[in-house]
């Protein structure tokens, strides 16, 4: 499976003077504090003359810009007459408000060579907070013919050749004509790789036609998250989008959220995915499954990209924070010729806390029982020739849902959907002796505070089967305590 890294940012500038988020506006800066962070310097295919320059402040402060300018080879200055740029925000330099369609933060009639310039950022003393290809020379990277844009690579390193790149890909920013940019103007450079936590896909990657798959999307290493919005992309000539569900790691403090999902103007390819603490809390700090998500593969074989779109971001208690993101490759091989599953039920199990699978044999070599677990991934339990399966690891009251997938020659056909729920038994009766008590509570004092997939975690602890070992398994407990069965 190749695999590229996509490396995005959070949060487009809302440059209006002093409209900010929290804390004020800073009018003293240190080299550094706002880079020159992409040049259009080919202008656009619309038109050569349709330049352009990005600033970025990696800063949790704004910047008042009233007065800066960018020095020219020393012959030109490109003035900025009043602005401020938010904390982690953009700003637009355009040469006519008809250059591109994203809004300028500030006018100035721009003409760079397609030769090479040096460019210096001064603040309104004229002290140097930034420059690109300082040394002169040819660009460190652009492209004069396919109008790609010069990007930094990370905001927070200087100005080497080996920090700059051409422009890879666009953020749905057109020309004055309604052509494409090759570049993203006000969002995250197509390049960017200057760290943050990463975000990354979880799930099988070889999938069948008829499959209903389902991906979880983790985050490691974050630090005060407090929302995060998502533009997912995919084909919908291979998936057909069926739901998505928050996971814990947002409010994994019970803290409120919002969680939001649906398909743009509800039409296949890509999915919007908004989450966010409620009210003035601060952020959660860590690693963990922000969401997961349920396709239905539609197309025949073949291979699938899952990717986050640039207009993906991440957001502390601040405001905007750096990230980076990964794609998934599905690979899809077309259902073998084999039965579907029929006559598919579920009983209860001869025993408390069991659950029978039954469905009627077919053609199949063998058959795939899969579960659905508390991360919201379905996880293969056994592969059997059975027409039959038992699951004693349940707890009365909650439902569980299951795939049976046949097997023939090696090929999985479509899968088979079906749920189920034990009504017997007392719920926090872990060790299944027909009583709540100490025993119990032993067993969930063992694995309280811990998560599905670490190390210490019972699934049969689980009481609300939600991944977490925590206050409401305690409740529950605590509820049924000295019942007997």
């Amino acid at each position: 499976m190749e695999k590229f890294k996509t490396w995005l940012t959070g949060l487009l500038t809302f440059a209006i003077a002093f409209s900010v988020i929290g804390g004020g506006v800073s009018f003293a800066a240190n080299s550094g504090d706002v880079v020159i962070n992409e040049i259009a310097w080919a202008g656009t295919t619309d038109s050569s003359g349709d330049e352009w320059i990005e600033l970025y402040n990696p800063t949790s402060t704004p910047v008042d810009l009233t007065g800066w300018i960018i020095e020219d080879d020393e012959a030109a200055n490109y003035v900025i007459d009043t602005g401020v740029i938010s904390a982690r925000g953009y700003f637009l330099i355009e040469d006519s408000e008809d250059s591109i369609n994203v809004p300028s933060d500030a006018l100035s009639g721009l003409s760079l060579a397609n030769t090479g310039d040096s460019l210096v950022l001064k603040d309104e003393a004229g002290v140097v907070i930034d420059s690109v290809n300082a040394s002169g020379g040819a660009w460190y990277a652009g492209n004069a013919t396919s109008k790609a844009s010069m990007e930094r690579v990370d905001p927070v390193a200087g100005d080497t050749p080996e920090n700059f790149i051409s422009a890879s890909s666009g953020n749905g920013s057109v020309g004055r004509a309604g052509t494409l940019i090759l570049g993203t103007p006000g969002s995250v450079n197509s390049n960017y790789d200057g760290g943050g936590p990463a975000v990354s896909f979880n799930g099988e990657t070889d999938v069948a036609t008829g499959d209903i798959i389902s991906l979880i999307v983790n985050i490691d290493e974050a630090s005060d998250l407090y929302a995060y919005g998502f533009d997912i992309g995919y084909d919908s000539a291979f998936l057909d989008f069926l739901n998505a569900e928050e996971l814990s790691f947002l409010n994994s403090d019970d803290e409120a959220t919002s969680f939001n999902s649906a398909l743009e103007d509800n039409v296949e390819g890509k999915l919007l995915v908004a989450n966010s603490r409620l009210g003035s809390v601060d952020g959660i700090d860590g690693s963990g499954a922000l969401f997961s998500l349920s396709f239905e593969v539609i197309g025949s074989e073949g291979s699938s990209e899952i990717s986050f779109l640039s207009s993906s971001f991440l957001s502390d208690s601040v405001g905007g924070i750096p990230a980076g993101y990964d794609e998934m490759i599905l690979n899809i091989y077309g259902s073998e010729n084999v039965d579907d599953v029929s006559g598919i039920h579920v009983d209860q199990g001869a025993d408390r806390f069991s659950l029978d699978l039954i469905w009627d044999y077919g053609d199949a070599d063998s058959y795939l029982v899969k579960k659905l677990m508390p991360n919201g991934s379905y996880e293969l339990l056994l592969e059997t020739t059975d027409a039959v399966f038992t699951d004693a690891d349940v707890m009365p009251g909650i439902t569980y849902d299951y795939l049976v997938i046949p097997v023939k020659n090696g090929a999985e056909g479509e899968s088979a959907y079906i749920s189920g729920t034990d009504t017997r038994g007392i719920l926090a009766d872990f060790n299944k002796d027909d009583r709540v008590d100490g025993k119990d509570l032993e067993m969930l004092a063992r694995s309280y505070g811990s998560s599905y997939g670490e190390e210490g975690y019972q699934i049969a602890v689980d009481s609300n089967y939600d991944g977490v070992i925590d206050g409401s398994d305690l409740i529950d407990l605590g509820v049924n305590f000295a019942v007997t069965y």
